[in-house]
């Protein structure tokens, strides 16, 4: 099993940047890929990106040249930087990790980006 917590959500308007964190409660090593989704009200989760154990990323259309994502194996944790953020990006992000075969999550953090 592996637990995850996520931080650094908040108000932001738009234009702004935020930088969250997922921590995970063992080695990375250990995890296969991670990633970062998102659910805004009335709508489906959506991936946002994701990273290989290898290092390998990918985004989707949304986040293409605005967001980063990058992993800290020794801080067991992996980030999601958001730059130019707009209104439509308020949401729940949510972490997600791929261990043995079964996908873990996070409880979310809550963005939310002011027009």
């Amino acid at each position: 099993q592996v637990q995850l917590v996520e931080s650094g959500g908040g108000l932001v308007q738009a234009g702004g940047s935020l930088r969250l964190s997922c921590v995970a409660s063992r080695t990375m090593s250990s995890i296969g890929a991670m990633a970062w989704y998102r659910q805004a009200p009335g709508k489906q989760r959506e991936l946002v990106a994701r990273i290989t154990r290898a290092g390998a990323t990918y985004y989707a259309d949304v986040a293409k040249g605005r967001f980063t994502i990058s992993r800290d194996n020794a801080k067991n944790t992996v980030f999601l930087h958001m730059s130019s953020l707009s209104p439509e990006d308020t949401a729940v992000y949510l972490c997600n990790a791929e261990l043995w075969g079964t996908s873990y999550w996070g409880q979310g953090t809550q963005v939310t980006v002011s027009s």
